[in-house]
Parts: structure tokens; sequence; C-alpha cells
């Protein structure tokens, strides 16, 4: 994830559930050590970084175009959703976003408080705790602030620190800024394990509507490149998107 605050959102929605449950069933004595793992854990943001290829259901949104598509200058790439749900599989899944701020209901909050109430140690020595500690890192990957709801998200993602079997290199991008890390998708390998062509993942290109692309000069790349039948499935945004002057 490129903003871990993403994650450090669920994690500290979770503490307060379980604080507000143990201020219910008790044992109250615990609240101050269950604040004091969590201020620890969220230290570690790090340690558990995700990283996630990320979607939106909505098509030729403007919001979307807004904040991802370069202003309206992309290019949007629709997926079918039936073969990423076929791709993610082994060290990836795909996972729906869930909108909310209030974690009271999460089947985690139960989970830790059974085990405080069954007098499980507040530490990361305990094993139960450190494994429900790992499971509400990989869980907060499929949350978000609620005021970004409109966005309607699905996320392919992946948890390098969970899978001792994952073997893709990690690449590195480079600005003037910042240097950031990523894992690259290979889509046509991808497309291969499951029997399909990328013309039968990739559904349509849509040209943004402030982009200055001409779609027959990219329909002619993607012909050049033996993507015969992408090429009849390029179109124009039909979004009234227009930079403020």
């Amino acid at each position: 994830m490129n903003d871990a605050a993403e994650m450090r959102h669920f994690m500290r929605g979770l503490c307060s559930a379980i604080v507000k449950r143990l201020e219910q069933d008790g044992p109250r004595a615990a609240v101050p050590e269950v604040r004091r793992l969590f201020h620890e854990e969220l230290k570690k943001d790090f340690s558990y970084s995700a990283y996630a290829a990320c979607f939106s259901f909505h098509r030729d949104d403007a919001a979307q175009w807004e904040r991802y598509g370069n202003r309206g200058r992309g290019i949007c790439i629709a997926f079918q959703s039936r073969y990423m749900e076929l791709i993610a599989g082994g060290a990836m899944s795909l996972q729906k976003v869930f909108y909310q701020d209030d974690m009271d209901g999460h089947p985690l909050a139960e989970v830790f408080v059974r085990l405080i109430q069954g007098g499980a140690a507040l530490s990361e020595s305990d094993p139960d705790i450190r494994d429900a500690l790992r499971d509400a890192w990989i869980c907060s990957v499929a949350f978000k602030h609620s005021s970004f709801w409109s966005e309607h998200e699905m996320r392919l993602v992946v948890f390098p620190f969970e899978k001792e079997d994952f073997d893709v290199q990690p690449c590195y991008h480079i600005t003037t800024e910042r240097i950031k890390k990523y894992y690259p998708l290979n889509l046509m390998s991808m497309c291969q394990q499951i029997g399909i062509g990328l013309e039968d993942l990739v559904s349509e290109l849509i040209i943004g509507p402030e982009s200055t692309q001409s779609p027959a000069i990219l329909q002619d790349y993607l012909r050049d490149n033996g993507l015969n039948r992408l090429a009849e499935r390029v179109f124009l945004s039909s979004c009234p998107l227009r930079r403020p002057l």
C-alpha cells in the first residue's frame, strides 16, 4: 500500500472496538494494555507492508478520472472480473474494499476479546495474540475511510511477509521526490496460467475525457503488438470532465 495510513485506520478502529467491548464486559483492567499493544504495533506498518493493484467497479467515472487518471488525460483499462477472480490465488487475493470507521462488529474484535478474557498475555510473545495481530494487518487492506466510499474499489493484494513461497522480485520506481517499492504483475503469464489471452482479460480501453491520445494511433499500437481484437474495443470517454480555467 502506498499509503500506510489506510492500514493504520483499520488497526486504530479495531483497537477502539476491543476497548469498547472490554469496558462493557471486562476485564476493564486490560484496557491500558490493549492500547499499549496497538500503539506499539502501529509502529510496525512497514514490516507488514501489503502491495495492491487497485480497481473500481465504476466505468468512465469523473471522480476516478480526476483522482487516478491524470486528471482525465489517462486511459481506463477495464478488466473482466470473472478472470480476475481466477487469477487471484496463491500469493494473491482479490478483496472488496469496505468503507467504514467503526469496527465494532468485526470478527477480529471478538477474537481479541475472547483471548483476553481467557487469560492471554497482551504481548507478541503469546502465539495466539501474535497470530491475531497478523490477521488484523491482513484484514486492514480491505478497509478504507468512509469518505472514499464513492470509489467502489476492489484490490488485488499480495502480502510478501505472509507468503514464504512468494518469489517475485521487487522493483523500485525512482523520482525526484522519493523511491517507491513495488512488485510487478506479469499479466501475460497470469493469463496463461488460467488458459486465456490478454484480450480475454481486458474488455475495453477508454481514452480519458482530457486525453490528447489519437484513437487511431492507439489502435495501430495494439494491432502492431498482436492485440487485434482489443484494437476494436477502444472507446472515447463520454464523461464531461473539463479542466478548470
